[in-house]
């Protein structure tokens, strides 16, 4: 996915860590909560579990948000996030 592409800027989304994972750390080695785009709306952590929406290019790092998806399967969340 080019830089044009990406739904948060390049530099933001390289920042950004699951605060869930980053509270367990102990749990996830060195760089716990690193964070992976799901239908360009999206932000999920594979340590936590947690799904995040970006919603009008913000993302809601939330963890009451986060796990509210936690269930949903990737395929099922939907484009565009709802709004809360």
């Amino acid at each position: 996915m080019s830089d044009s592409e990406l739904p948060i800027s390049k530099e933001l989304f390289e920042i950004l860590r699951c605060p869930q994972a980053v509270q367990e750390k102990d749990k996830f080695g060195d760089d716990p909560g690193r964070l992976r785009i799901v239908k360009n709306s999206w932000l999920v952590s594979d340590d936590s579990g947690l799904k995040y929406p970006i919603r009008e290019g913000i993302p809601v790092m939330l963890i009451e948000e986060g796990e509210k998806w936690k269930g949903t399967a990737e395929t099922d969340l939907p484009v565009p996030p709802p709004a809360e």
